[in-house]
């Protein structure tokens, strides 16, 4: 039967496990127990420069998802692959991934929207770009990575007011 398993891998060594994992399949005759090799990855939003970049990123250093017949030709060609330090679980006995686990690694539970990662720090100086309040400059006092927001202290009229923007509505001064 066929069960997902995480390989626990060397860090930073995911592409090169899985190339190995592919090709001692193949080298071994193994297509039938071994179905798939997936590198768990998202896709993040960055801004560099005060444009948006999407790049990918490892859900999971140091791990490799295995989709297999677990038996003990495909346990030992996944076992003796360099760069493989073992499976998660029992030394003996691999434990399988629920299709739940395996549904939310690989991202497809749903199309969540790319999360966006701050290229900001809390007292940096900025200037709104876009919306009500562009050409303004203020100083961050908040940061909400999971909103993808700042509270920026902007001076209205001579007072201090905290104001809610986007990552995209700001550029580092």
């Amino acid at each position: 039967m066929f069960r997902w398993y995480a390989v626990n891998t060397y860090s930073g060594h995911e592409n090169k496990v899985k190339q190995n994992l592919e090709h001692r399949v193949v080298s071994l005759g193994q297509q039938r127990a071994v179905r798939q090799i997936v590198i768990p990855t998202e896709n993040v939003s960055e801004m560099k420069d005060g444009q948006k970049v999407q790049t990918e990123r490892r859900t999971m250093p140091g791990y490799v998802l295995v989709n297999m017949d677990l038996n003990e030709d495909s346990w030992t060609l996944v076992k003796g692959t360099p760069g493989v330090t073992g499976f998660v679980g029992a030394s003996q006995k691999p434990v399988p991934l629920s299709q739940v686990e395996i549904d939310r690694l690989l991202n497809r539970e749903t199309a969540e929207r790319p999360r966006t990662r701050a290229q900001f720090s809390v007292g940096e100086s900025v200037k709104v770009v876009s919306g009500p309040l562009s050409d303004f400059s203020g100083e961050i006092a908040e940061i909400n990575e999971d909103a993808a927001k700042l509270k920026v202290l902007v001076s209205i009229f001579g007072r201090e007011t905290p104001v809610e923007v986007g990552f995209d509505q700001v550029k580092k001064i």
